[in-house]
């Protein structure tokens, strides 16, 4: 049998009572285990195995798998959990990141169920993120699944051993720098003055924009978001369940007077003086000409980076006859987002004079067309200047975009090939500085085009939050609420085949999110304000640490999405034409 050192322990749990038991916890110490206590730790953890029942032969057995060697105690990453000086408890992170294993976690059998066993795990849960491990695999004895459940570990879909059951436990890492750059390291006020932002380019002030929602997910737990249309309650419950927030709370923009920590979704005149520093650089290079004109200026310090030429349009018939001789040409508006005021244009293409005619009386540049590749085409990076001019990388995502018009973005692991990451990111990089030095503080990204040679072609640059932004934001929240290293997809305009109220969206929305559930996805309606729309539309995102089961995901969505109004047509009144009205009544 295996014998306990005399001594060696505190009183049995029984003897405490749970204030005892509490008062034993908080004087726990972990700490990194000494090379002369390898052969002590290795009979602390025979000694815990031994308490399942097994029998000497079976333990003479696993002896040799459960022994720590003084020169194994370093690599091993041993830890112990000691109270008043005595070693309690013993546990090993193992591996090298992103993947690791906790090779051992025992504790003296007369503590077990007293926390010893919680607080070692929580160390080393928290140790692994700080050591960028974004998973941890455990080969748990089946005695010790409940522990390991109730840790919120996850069962591993790798098959279990004869005498061990496998599980996954995602670390989470420490809070990227951006985030606090962003938010100052408070609760932001969120601002979805989309509509006013890009009405302060063209002159006329645009109807209230649905995309305003998004600016919800720009940050951690808002301390309120302002918006121009009303939103359910069934969707701030939604938003505040799906990201463990404790609340949304929505106003109105005309809540202006909220204090110091508001962050628009881009800068206006009703938020700082018209003429500081600040605007003067976001009408500047929010300006298309402008940004391929410092594209140009910094190129050549950039390997990789290849510069459409650009120039205004002469006239019509010029352009036309330039077109005759084949190929295509990119014309922008100088100031547009989402892929607004820009088009992919050939001789081919319908009613191309009315459209030049129309479109030179508003200044037109055209810009050389790149060739790109048939899919990743169009990467974005996104960064953040913060009060201090500091430029801090978010990351780089692969953005969704069906001829010009931008549709949605993917982040997480490899998503970007870490080529072009590396070569979006110093450029783009280059870009945040020139930005800081004329006065901008805020969220910035620059957008490329993947060439078929696998250069990267700079496009604009946007002096905003964007799309891509509220993916980076989910997939920081989710990670910091789950672990590990989520993927998200945002979907900003999914059609659905019916104009639904309020109820039948809930539960509509109720059974996607449950179908994503069951396949290891989160989704998140981040656009609910469209569905009633003539066209309806909600904008998603999608998130989960496997790419391929996002895809699954999309097109189970899609699917659904597409059956609502065969699904619902049987209760939809028909007018005295014989014509349903498309609404759900």
């Amino acid at each position: 049998m295996v014998k306990v050192p005399e001594g060696a322990l505190p009183a049995p749990p029984q003897s405490y009572g749970r204030h005892g038991m509490d008062e034993m916890i908080s004087g726990l110490v972990v700490r990194a285990a000494r090379p002369n206590e390898a052969g002590l730790l290795s009979e602390l953890t025979v000694r815990s195995k031994a308490v399942w029942g097994y029998g000497d032969d079976f333990l003479a057995q696993v002896r040799e798998q459960l022994r720590i060697r003084p020169e194994e105690v370093l690599v091993r990453r041993v830890v112990v959990a000691e109270y008043e000086g005595r070693a309690v408890g013993v546990a090993t992170l193992e591996g090298e990141p992103p993947e690791g294993e906790f090779g051992l976690l025992f504790v003296e059998p007369e503590l077990l169920r007293c926390g010893v066993g919680r607080v070692l795990y929580e160390h080393m849960l928290t140790r692994a993120g700080i050591l960028g491990f974004t998973v941890v695999n455990v080969a748990a004895d089946r005695h010790a699944v409940p522990f390991y459940r109730a840790m919120g570990a996850e069962r591993s879909q790798v098959a279990d051993a004869a005498d061990l059951v496998g599980f996954q436990v995602y670390p989470i890492s420490p809070e990227p720098s951006w985030v606090r750059a962003w938010n100052g390291g408070t609760r932001p006020v969120m601002v979805g003055n989309v509509a006013e932002f890009h009405g302060q380019f063209t002159g006329v002030r645009a109807e209230p924009d649905h995309y305003s929602c998004l600016a919800a997910f720009c940050g951690p737990e808002p301390a309120k978001v302002l918006l121009p249309l009303p939103v359910a309650d069934w969707w701030r419950e939604h938003v505040a369940e799906t990201l463990g927030w404790d609340e949304l709370a929505v106003g109105t923009p005309a809540e202006r007077g909220i204090g110091p920590g508001v962050r628009p979704w881009g800068w206006t005149s009703s938020w700082v003086p018209q003429h500081c520093e600040l605007l003067r650089a976001v009408h500047h290079f929010e300006s298309k000409r402008h940004a391929n004109a410092l594209f140009h200026e910094l190129a050549g310090q950039c390997r990789g980076i290849v510069v459409p030429a650009q120039r205004s349009l002469r006239s019509a018939r010029a352009l036309h006859k330039e077109l005759a001789e084949g190929g295509r040409v990119v014309l922008k508006r100088e100031y547009g987002a989402g892929g607004s005021g820009t088009m992919i244009v050939s001789r081919e293409t319908p009613g191309l004079y009315r459209l030049l005619r129309e479109w030179s009386r508003t200044g037109v540049l055209v810009e050389e067309y790149i060739d790109g590749v048939s899919t990743g085409r169009d990467v974005t990076f996104d960064a953040v200047i913060d009060a201090q001019g500091w430029v801090y990388p978010v990351g780089v995502a692969e953005m969704d975009v069906a001829g010009t018009a931008y549709m949605g973005a993917t982040v997480g692991p490899g998503v970007v090939p870490p080529d072009l990451d590396r070569t979006a990111s110093r450029f783009a990089m280059m870009v945040g500085r020139v930005l800081s030095g004329w006065g901008y503080r805020g969220w910035f990204d620059v957008d490329f085009v993947v060439t078929a040679a696998g250069a990267l072609a700079p496009m604009e640059i946007n002096l905003r939050l964007t799309g891509p932004a509220v993916t980076f934001h989910i997939r920081n929240t989710l990670d910091r609420l789950h672990g590990g290293r989520h993927f998200v997809r945002t979907l900003d305009c999914l059609r659905i085949g019916a104009r639904l109220p309020d109820p039948a969206l809930r539960a509509h929305v109720g059974g996607l999110v449950e179908s994503c559930r069951a396949l290891g996805v989160t989704l998140l309606v981040t656009i609910p304000t469209a569905a009633f729309d003539p066209a309806p539309y909600l904008g998603i995102a999608l998130a989960s640490r496997s790419l391929e089961a996002i895809g699954a995901a999309e097109a189970d969505v899609d699917r659904r999405n597409g059956d609502l109004w065969r699904v619902v047509s049987a209760r939809i009144p028909q007018n005295p034409n014989g014509f349903s009205d498309g609404v759900v009544h």
